[in-house]
């Protein structure tokens, strides 16, 4: 579902996820221009800092919070993830972030990987994490519900959603890239499918799915948009590198109790 606001902000949505509120924000209605074009919210861009700290401002209108109240981490394609109880902290080195503090809004800043939002509404208890390739392998989902689980959560309760990331059709591998996923798990073959220049094409969103569904999670869904392939909407590291600019923008994906 997309939710269009007043400031022309664009919002896309889960039924899994409400009442909670959240929301994974397109490029849509934000200050950046140039190759940042739209809502850039990437502190560690080469954007203008004027610009992000704008689109951030929009961003926490749209969750009806402060600016303050964003909660932010350093990601790092880990498999850490850390509880969060005030956001004004440093921001922690982890790629998921927990918490059952209200008030709180959680972030997750993507452009290519997969921005996953948790929600056990009957513990009170919401997630947020970044699984790309490297961390979702790693087990940054597991960890996060492992997280949520310290504060109440129980996994069989918990929804969660994966937003727009790289699909399969856009995301060409090498043999090696292949062979990493193979080694861990024979079975995981069956995301990689051969690709129009001969190469394996991963399979990234199935893959999440696959793993959050053997984490034991109540349910869980992709929103089913490919970052690559929507340049209007979303930002993508890949498309970037192939058009050979200088930088891109980030994506940012939020949700609060």
């Amino acid at each position: 579902m997309t939710d269009t606001m007043a400031t022309t902000l664009e919002i896309l949505t889960s039924p899994l996820l409400r009442p909670v509120r959240h929301g994974f924000f397109t490029r849509k209605g934000g200050a950046s221009s140039g190759i940042f074009s739209g809502l850039n919210c990437g502190v560690a861009s080469s954007d203008l800092s004027s610009a992000v700290e704008v689109n951030r401002a929009r961003v926490a209108e749209a969750m009806e919070a402060e600016p303050a109240q964003l909660a932010s981490m350093r990601q790092v394609h880990s498999a850490l993830a850390a509880v969060v109880e005030d956001p004004a902290q440093p921001a922690p080195e982890a790629d998921g972030l927990v918490t059952k503090t209200p008030g709180v809004v959680l972030s997750v800043l993507t452009a290519d990987c997969q921005p996953v939002l948790f929600s056990d509404p009957e513990a009170g208890v919401i997630g947020a994490a970044h699984a790309g390739w490297k961390g979702a392998l790693g087990g940054v989902l597991e960890a996060t519900v492992e997280a949520m689980e310290t504060l109440g959560a129980e996994r069989g309760r918990i929804c969660a959603v994966i937003g727009p990331c790289i699909s399969q059709a856009a995301y060409e591998v090498g043999e090696e890239f292949m062979e990493t996923f193979l080694m861990k798990d024979p079975a995981y073959s069956r995301f990689f499918a051969g690709g129009p220049n001969g190469r394996p094409m991963f399979d990234l969103p199935s893959f999440g799915l696959q793993r959050l569904r053997d984490a034991g999670v109540g349910q869980a869904e992709w929103i089913g948009r490919c970052t690559y392939a929507e340049p209007d909407r979303f930002y993508s590291f890949r498309r970037t590198t192939h058009a050979k600019e200088a930088d891109y923008g980030r994506l940012i994906s939020t949700i609060r109790l």
